[in-house]
């Protein structure tokens, strides 16, 4: 699809932008793109210039990438010159995007929306004509997301797609297809042997978080008497330790151990298996969401066990892991999810 719809942008752009701005075709002027500052393709329309770029999708690292390219260059353009993304069909995750950084958009497939000065054009409802046969595989669903977590945890090693298999526990062909994807929305790139890193692992992590969705798991939430939130935290490894229970901290308490980022009053726990009532009864657990302040999650897949350490005698999940799971917690969790970035995400 990718190579068929480059082809239709090289074809069709002059004729839809012409259409879209009510102007004769035959006033669309192609021009050669500078040396200087490449663009797929640059078109005089009446006395506006648009500089078109193609993203294979919109995907966000191929959006976030269309931006950071326009805002290296925005203080070189003309008044009368729009910058503009070109994509096969702009989802609605890509729509909002577009929208909160004012990146002007159009698709191939009609849909379209640039504001300029002097200027507001705004089409929508068309449908997707690259709709391939079959539900796309999602690179970030429960157990496909092992993918990228492997590919954050060590960003700077290139790594086969049959030792992502082995190491993932995953079939090969499924493998294939999750990389297909990720490779298609620009999040990794190979090196001459085939092997594969991510691309920019700060865009992949972003992509990964835009759709990740904590709630997804199985979460009981409930009570533990407790003096603060360290106490709970001791009180609860201690206990699933002496019981032989495999678990893993995330969350807040977990963020604490990584970067001592402020007091938390809420523990979350990953456990391998729905615990049973000899362990809630040993735990002093009591179910209740309100006023709660401990979560004991099933994970949907157990993935988000991969990339696992001790620290300060506690098992905790891999600092991505931490990071996600922060999205949908209370209390300060934005700012340790902040903190743990700084300190963790460095990469190359």
């Amino acid at each position: 699809m990718q190579n068929i719809a480059k082809n239709i942008f090289l074809l069709e752009i002059p004729s839809i932008l012409a259409t879209l701005l009510e102007a004769p075709e035959d006033q669309v002027n192609v021009q050669e793109s500078s040396h200087e500052v490449h663009h797929d393709l640059v078109l005089n329309i009446g006395d506006r210039i648009f500089l078109a770029d193609f993203k294979n999708s919109s995907a966000h690292p191929q959006l976030l990438s269309a931006l950071m390219d326009i805002e290296k260059n925005r203080n070189n353009l003309a008044h009368n010159t729009i910058p503009i993304v070109v994509v096969p069909y702009m989802a609605e995750a890509g729509r909002h995007f577009c929208s909160e950084h004012r990146l002007p958009w159009l698709d191939l497939s009609g849909n379209a929306h640039i504001r300029a000065l002097g200027l507001l054009i705004h089409v929508e409802g068309r449908p997707n004509r690259f709709r391939s046969a079959g539900r796309p595989r999602n690179p970030f669903a429960s157990k496909s997301s092992r993918v990228a977590c492997q590919l954050l945890i060590e960003p700077d090693r290139y790594i086969t797609q049959r030792e992502l298999s082995k190491v993932l526990r995953l079939g090969e062909g499924f493998v294939s297809s999750i990389v297909r994807k990720l490779e298609m929305d620009g999040m990794i790139v190979r090196n001459d042997n085939g092997a594969l890193r991510p691309s920019n692992p700060d865009h992949l992590l972003d992509a990964w978080h835009e759709v990740y969705d904590f709630n997804r798991h199985h979460i009981i939430k409930g009570h533990v008497a407790a003096r603060s939130g360290d106490a709970l935290l001791r009180r609860i490894a201690d206990s699933l330790t002496e019981n032989a229970v495999d678990y893993a901290a995330t969350g807040l308490a977990a963020a604490w151990l990584y970067a001592r980022f402020a007091n938390f009053r809420l523990v979350t726990i990953y456990l391998q298996h729905l615990p049973n009532k000899e362990l809630i009864g040993l735990l002093n657990f009591r179910e209740d969401e309100r006023g709660a302040n401990t979560w004991l999650v099933i994970p949907k897949d157990e993935g988000v066990f991969y990339g696992s350490e001790v620290r300060d005698g506690i098992p905790c999940v891999h600092p991505v892991q931490v990071y996600l799971d922060l999205k949908d917690h209370p209390e300060r969790a934005s700012e340790a999810a902040a903190k743990l970035r700084q300190d963790y995400f460095r990469w190359r």
